[in-house]
């Protein structure tokens, strides 16, 4: 199980929002997809009911309706360190991380800087629980504002 997404707004001056929300996986023809197996460039959409930790998504093709984009999966990391201790590291640690991380990778996948762009992201986080089971990878994701998109944005520039 993986804890819940949480969205990021980080334009113009406006202060860091974090708002909880719970995604469902797209991808190919409308499978159930493990939170563990998604990859950048699939596309998934929002779960009907909005839970703490998932382990499944809803993956549609990205030429379909949907709600978010996978556009990396980052390995946590303290600063200083190469590779993650077996102590989960806590909520805040990785909240932290995955607001760099993905901030990080946005421009190489969708073309633009984050801070230039029109799109917003969100991620996936590794549970107390999944760290357990060597889940240590942070899902950034595109989300989708007000209608969902029928396209993928890599290299859109959005």
């Amino acid at each position: 199980m993986r804890a819940a997404i949480h969205r990021r707004v980080l334009r113009a001056g406006l202060p860091l929002l974090a708002t909880t929300l719970l995604l469902g996986a797209c991808s190919g023809d409308d499978d159930e997809a493990s939170v563990f197996s998604i990859k950048p460039g699939e596309c998934f959409l929002a779960p009907e009911d909005v839970e703490a930790q998932i382990s499944d998504l809803e993956e549609v093709s990205c030429g379909k309706p949907h709600d978010h984009e996978a556009y990396a999966v980052v390995r946590f990391a303290s600063a200083g360190e190469e590779e993650p201790s077996d102590e989960f590291p806590g909520d805040e640690a990785l909240t932290k991380f995955a607001d760099g991380a993905c901030a990080q990778e946005f421009k190489a996948y969708v073309g633009v800087d984050y801070l230039d762009s029109t799109l917003f992201y969100t991620y996936l986080l590794p549970s107390a629980r999944s760290w357990q089971e060597d889940d240590r990878s942070v899902i950034c994701l595109i989300a989708a504002t007000g209608e969902q998109r029928e396209d993928s944005v890599k290299g859109s520039k959005l």
